[in-house]
């Protein structure tokens, strides 16, 4: 039998899917080192904190593998204690407590205060805004609502994250100041879904006034719009966008499909017509705006007429950023009584058709931009090249700028002003003017 290790305790919180899951994972993070305790983000730690994710196959089946693994390393001794959190607990809580018994203990999306009463700490919730950010230094998510009340057919989030919940304006701007005060010039707005913002709170949609109230803040730069919704998008936040400098010409907006069957099954509240006309209606207010979203392909029941209007659709649309995601059967959403008929085959081919689609206008719509001048931020250095983005850019899932780092000094986190000398489909390269 192995003894118990002997070394000072150090907490290792390893986070699993999308950015939301980030965000709690350092507001853990910050709560434990209010507590005095030794946290680290995906090093090496006697203690192991895994946040999952539970959103489609894919996902789940990482967060499955990642916990089988830490458990096998608490059996040969490596880690002490292993706790699994976030949207798979949540989930699927008594079947992970049947089927990998060695987990310490699991906890629920909504549980934080009970995952640090058994990792020695206290919850503290005067801690607003306090976070150990895992980011680079120079940009931060900030979570505005959590949950969601949206129907869609196809998406668990709900049964994982509850219902629509809004953080107040006062609340979030004192976050923001405290990760201005750390460096932190981008903010990141994230929720399920941001246009449904302040429903709850302010009984109106209030993310322009939310908006307004961020642009305020000194040392913020860049704000940018991640996971909006089509039905009842807001306008007036497109009227901030275009007179506020700070907001970031740039808009995520999941879509998911075009057919109008396809969008009536999903439970979208829209139409065709209606999200083209929202998008036109996008680029006549702000005629630079970057626009991304994602597709489901393989929903069921969707036929070779649906795709290929989806395909059409896609073509016309350019958008300057589109993932593409094949179709997860999730067991207790609406869409689960379908019949999941579109083999697994037919939807791998779907997605690479859109995706081999949009690296074509991705590369035509960087070719333009050749000889033209940006204003860049710098996140890292790679290899030979410092690598920015330009305000039509998020991190890790946009195109990057490039510029040769063997002749020119760049600082991370700082902004400049270059010229776009190369592209490729996803990738622009630039000489420096004001360095």
């Amino acid at each position: 039998m192995r003894t118990k290790s002997l070394k000072k305790n150090k907490i290792n919180v390893v986070t699993l899917g999308c950015s939301k899951n980030v965000y709690d994972s350092e507001v853990l993070m910050g709560q434990l080192k209010a507590s005095g305790k030794d946290v680290v983000h995906e090093q090496e730690g006697n203690i192991v904190v895994i946040n999952t994710c539970g959103f489609i196959n894919n996902a789940k089946e990482e967060s499955v593998n990642t916990i089988l693994d830490y458990v096998q390393k608490k059996e040969s001794g490596e880690v002490d204690k292993v706790f699994v959190t976030g949207c798979l607990s949540e989930r699927y809580k008594p079947d992970l407590e049947k089927e990998i018994p060695d987990v310490d203990q699991y906890f629920g999306t909504t549980e934080l205060p009970g995952l640090l009463k058994v990792l020695g700490a206290d919850y503290r919730h005067e801690l607003i805004g306090e976070r150990l950010t895992t980011t680079p230094k120079n940009y931060a998510y900030l979570k505005i609502a959590e949950g969601c009340d949206r129907p869609c057919s196809f998406c668990a989030i709900p049964l994982m994250r509850g219902k629509h919940k809004s953080k107040s304006i006062e609340d979030l701007v004192l976050e923001a100041e405290k990760l201005a005060m750390n460096g932190v010039k981008e903010l990141i707005l994230i929720a399920q879904d941001l246009t449904y913002y302040g429903l709850d709170l302010y009984k109106k949609r209030n993310l322009a006034e939310l908006l307004k109230a961020l642009v305020k803040v000194s040392g913020i730069e860049w704000i940018r719009l991640h996971y909006a919704f089509p039905t009842g998008f807001p306008m007036d936040v497109l009227e901030v966008m275009k007179r506020e400098p700070k907001i970031c010409n740039y808009l995520d907006i999941p879509l998911q499909h075009i057919s109008d069957a396809i969008l009536k099954s999903m439970r979208r509240g829209t139409n065709k017509a209606k999200t083209t006309k929202l998008l036109r209606d996008f680029r006549n207010v702000v005629p630079d705006i970057g626009i991304r979203t994602t597709l489901i392909v393989g929903y069921p029941g969707e036929t070779e007429a649906d795709f290929q209007e989806l395909k059409q659709w896609v073509k016309a649309m350019r958008f300057e950023r589109l993932g593409c995601f094949t179709y997860s059967h999730e067991e207790n959403t609406h869409a689960f009584s379908l019949e999941d008929d579109v083999p697994f085959e037919i939807k791998q081919e779907r997605a690479n058709e859109i995706m081999d689609i949009q690296s074509q206008i991705s590369w035509e719509l960087n070719q333009e931009k050749i000889g033209k001048t940006y204003r860049i931020v710098i996140d890292r250095k790679e290899g030979g090249y410092f690598v920015g983005r330009t305000e039509f850019d998020s991190p890790d899932v946009d195109n990057e700028v490039l510029i040769d780092a063997s002749d020119t000094y760049l600082k991370t986190g700082s902004f400049y002003e270059v010229k776009i000398t190369d592209a490729s489909d996803f990738d622009l390269y630039a000489e420096v003017l004001n360095a």
